[in-house]
């Protein structure tokens, strides 16, 4: 049995196919949590552009990728031009938007610029669902799909299974786990419950890449419907980066100015911090992920914000008390 090509074979597979298997230089990228590998490819000519490498061939009209990319591309949002596509090497061609994410580009701004960027951050969230309402498709993947009751039913069993257990090594009983199922049970009836707008599904500062001055979106194939809490959650309960308790009221109060929903600041938290409980709890379960099961461990030093969030929304909501008190438990964090 012929072994796969590696990711590597393949990109030489297509520098040969354009005639640049000599003249050209190819730099890993870091990648992200999924199984895409990712190259720069230094062109001869001083030009570049990025290899994006899936695990297997594709075919491209299928790709969401390209589906949800050539829906924001309507709207408009920034996001990658794609160059090429090779599909039977898996390798699709992108527009090479540099190295600056909003994350990196954050430890050098000055306060007026950081909090410019932001606002233009938050601005394109409000562009994704007043636009993403009016090009409503069935033909765009994203409208086929939603954050609805199974999913984050899901995404809560995954915390449990990846970060409570196999991470934490929480040895949970029978009558803690049916606690636990039914509290999340009636938050993730509440999220599901909700209206829904497009969300981007993963919209915080590693995904937000500063190139000509504008901030650019990736890692959006995986966009779905969801409340309009979702993005904005993504964005200021961020693991990445820290925002002052000011700065994210200032930036929910644009959202909502933007939204013609000034004034409706208090309702909207009460909303926005549900839908935070359980994205940061799903992250927890993403990052136990990939340390115990895919032995990665940089996603570890993200842990200790991450866990603060959740305390701090635990804390401030009377609602989620019981939540707070069946995972203080085996999570030390949270006492107190």
């Amino acid at each position: 049995m012929t072994e796969p090509l590696s990711a590597v074979d393949r990109v030489q597979i297509y520098l040969e196919r354009i005639g640049a298997a000599g003249g050209a230089r190819v730099v890993p990228l870091t990648g992200d949590a999924s199984d895409r590998k990712y190259f720069r490819l230094l062109q001869a000519d001083g030009g570049s552009r990025v290899l994006q490498v899936y695990a297997d061939r594709f075919e491209y009209q299928s790709l969401p990728f390209v589906n949800v990319a050539q829906l924001l591309e309507r709207m408009p949002v920034p996001v990658p031009a794609i160059l090429g596509h090779e599909d039977d090497l898996g390798v699709l061609v992108l527009e090479d938007l540099g190295d600056v994410t909003l994350q990196a580009h954050l430890g050098a701004a000055p306060p007026a610029e950081h909090a410019a960027l932001y606002r233009q951050a938050v601005a394109l969230i409000a562009t994704l669902q007043h636009r993403g309402e009016e090009l409503a498709s069935s033909e765009a993947m994203p409208y086929r799909v939603a954050f609805d009751v199974e999913k984050l039913t899901w995404e809560m069993d995954f915390f449990i299974k990846h970060f409570l257990i196999a991470y934490r090594g929480a040895n949970l009983t029978d009558a803690t786990r049916g606690a636990l199922r039914r509290e999340f049970d009636a938050l993730v009836e509440d999220l599901a419950s909700e209206p829904r707008v497009l969300c981007h599904r993963d919209y915080h500062s590693r995904n937000l890449m500063l190139h000509e001055d504008r901030l650019h979106l990736i890692d959006f194939q995986d966009a779905r419907l969801g409340p309009d809490t979702y993005d904005l959650v993504s964005l200021l309960r961020d693991s990445y980066v820290d925002l002052t308790p000011t700065t994210v009221d200032e930036l929910m109060a644009y959202f909502l100015a933007l939204k013609g929903r000034t004034g409706q600041e208090t309702a909207y938290r009460v909303r926005f911090d549900a839908m935070a409980l359980q994205r940061n709890l799903k992250a927890l379960g993403t990052f136990g992920y990939q340390t115990t099961t895919r032995r990665n461990p940089v996603y570890i030093q993200y842990m200790p914000r991450t866990l603060r969030y959740v305390a701090d929304n635990l804390r401030a909501r009377p609602r989620f008390a019981p939540i707070r008190d069946l995972l203080a438990d085996h999570l030390e964090e949270l006492r107190g």
